[in-house]
């Protein structure tokens, strides 16, 4: 599991002080908040590569305005546009874990009668439904995230319980 994990976009840079508009990243809900330590990647010379957030406005679900203690001018501000906020696992709240599959990256797949199938590698989103991307044992199985065979996120064990159709495994 990834000690790290991509929560935003910095999208553009507002005014001359060194604001950004800052867009969630895939699958997750917006998670920086004031006081936050953020690692911006890829890294670029000549501009911080660590910042500390100083003030968070939510302007919708996946998207803020933010700025940063170490930048406060429109030049190091636009150097920064198009990077990506990283921040560490566990200082993500665990309420945000039940509601954004993305950060399930690494959990193990436990079917109620099959024991442990597998690892969770990724969350594919599409316009039918929401799938977990399951490594067992070096080939991919895609699951349904509904609430028939998805039976309980356990965010403390980090761990997910399933209870698969029969046949679905073969698919």
């Amino acid at each position: 599991m990834r000690t790290w994990v991509d929560v935003a976009i910095l999208a553009k840079s507002r005014n001359l002080d060194g604001r950004f508009v800052a867009r969630a990243a895939a699958g997750l809900p917006f998670l920086l908040e004031e006081g936050d330590t953020v690692s911006l990647v890829p890294p670029k010379l000549d501009v911080p590569r660590t910042v500390t957030v100083s003030h968070v406005v939510l302007l919708d679900d996946d998207r803020a305005e933010i700025t940063f203690d170490e930048v406060d001018d429109v030049g190091v501000a636009s150097e920064l546009v198009g990077m990506h906020c990283l921040i560490k696992r566990d200082l993500i709240d665990a309420e945000s874990f039940e509601e954004a599959p993305a950060l399930w990256e690494g959990w193990p797949i436990v079917d109620a009668s099959l024991g442990e199938i597998g690892t969770l590698v990724g969350v594919v989103e599409n316009t039918a439904q929401t799938l977990l991307e399951v490594d067992r044992n070096g080939s991919r199985v895609l699951i349904p995230l509904v609430d028939e065979i998805v039976t309980n996120i356990d965010v403390d064990g980090e761990r997910i319980h399933v209870n698969l159709p029969k046949g679905l495994l073969e698919l």
